[in-house]
């Protein structure tokens, strides 16, 4: 048997959740979420291919905290099945052999479970080399799942243990810390991101949101690319500072958003009748990193004929009127597209300014603590917060890491109980 935090449906607690205003949903969430600590089997490997793996840090994901908050699009739940361990940023030892890796070998995992996992003949998708636009995600031999974190059969990094098909692995350098090596699975999606569109040398880049997603993303920028002026939009002082160390030109606060990017690009103001204004003029491209309200702001922000690109999972709706009128382009970037971006993620991992990012980590009994510290972690100073699955425990890592402990006992009632 092992301990971990299981995700059961509950509507009526998805919707209490969803519905109560911000500060007091940051409130209520240890109650409300839909989740619960148990000891239960540990997966086992349904094919060739697949490992055991053991977690030693998984970091909880923006998506983690619209999941237990009711933020999340009712349009996913087709391709998740119940109940799921959550956690898909997971830095893992081998439990077995694997290509050439023997056990004991830390590894980070690519969460997407496309075909070549579910053992079915590649799609479209997977045959062109997108895996992470798989088409069958519901389907295989494995249950439903968009990714590990969301797959009932496979487990989740918030698990002492989990399974993983090999594709899924890459290895970690023996020089790179733990605490850094966590990072892989969000750097790689900000890898992807700044791939997913053409940055042409000189260009002008607005980065609407500075947390976790946010701040990897101006790192990306700045070393894959060419980009000239990153302007970063971030609401918390901590947050601005260590946008300023990872590369941006200039950051701003949401409430100056409009007046500081018409003065750096010299577009004009103009205010509607209701609602807030926007820019005639701005930025050649914004990216769109919060999942949240940020949106609306990066379609206000953007130049005619401009680009926005959607990190952040989109989770509230939005006035599009800026996308037919200013002929703007749209663009969706999800997870990774695999190996290459994997290594270019693990390469950046090692870049000084990612110091301190993981700066608390909490065993699994401690994860109502957990929750509410990462809900906040903005307000508070920190970027991301993780869990040491083991044994209730915290790892020795390399850094400065605030470690709690616990003594809280796994709850056999759960959250629907």
């Amino acid at each position: 048997m092992i301990l971990a935090l299981e995700y059961h449906r509950s509507p009526a607690r998805y919707l209490a959740a969803s519905r109560l205003p911000g500060r007091l949903r940051r409130a209520a969430v240890p109650s409300l979420a839909p989740l619960r600590l148990a000891h239960r089997q540990a997966p086992s490997p349904p094919g060739p291919g697949w490992v055991r793996l053991r977690t030693v840090l998984s970091g909880i994901c923006g998506s983690d905290l619209a999941m237990a908050t009711g933020k999340v699009s009712p349009y996913l739940s087709p391709l998740v099945s119940m109940p799921f361990v959550p956690g898909h940023e997971v830095l893992a030892e081998l439990m077995d052999d694997v290509d050439g890796m023997p056990a004991g070998t830390r590894v980070v995992m690519d969460p997407v479970l496309p075909c070549r996992a579910r053992g079915t003949g590649p799609c479209p998708s997977c045959a062109s080399g997108h895996e992470n636009r798989c088409d069958h995600v519901n389907v295989g031999r494995i249950s439903s799942g968009l990714q590990t974190g969301f797959c009932a059969d496979t487990g989740g990094g918030w698990s002492e243990r989990l399974i993983a098909h090999r594709s899924q692995l890459h290895r970690v350098p023996d020089s790179l810390p733990s605490e850094r090596a966590v990072l892989a699975e969000p750097l790689a999606c900000a890898v992807r991101s700044v791939r997913r569109i053409d940055v042409p040398r000189g260009t002008s880049i607005v980065v609407v949101g500075a947390g976790t997603v946010g701040l990897l993303t101006v790192l990306a920028l700045r070393e894959l690319t060419a980009a000239g002026p990153i302007i970063v939009i971030g609401r918390h002082a901590g947050q601005r500072r260590r946008a300023r160390a990872l590369g941006a030109t200039e950051t701003i606060d949401p409430s100056a958003a409009l007046r500081g990017l018409r003065r750096i690009t010299g577009g004009s103001l103009v205010r509607p009748e209701l609602g807030p204004g926007y820019l005639l003029g701005g930025a050649d491209i914004v990216f769109e990193c919060t999942g949240g309200e940020g949106l609306d702001t990066a379609l206000r922000l953007v130049r005619a004929g401009g680009t926005v690109l959607l990190s952040g999972m989109p989770s509230k709706s939005v006035d599009l009127t800026p996308a037919w009128y200013r002929e703007l382009n749209i663009v969706g970037s999800y997870a990774s597209r695999g190996a290459d971006d994997f290594r270019a993620a693990l390469d950046l991992a090692s870049h000084d300014a990612l110091d301190g990012f993981v700066d608390s980590i909490y065993p699994l009994t401690r994860w109502r603590d957990a929750l509410t510290h990462a809900l906040s972690a903005g307000r508070s100073g920190s970027v991301k917060i993780a869990f040491a699955p083991q044994n209730g425990g915290v790892p020795a890592l390399n850094g400065a890491v605030h470690a709690h402990g616990g003594a809280d006992h796994p709850d056999h009632e759960g959250a629907d109980g």
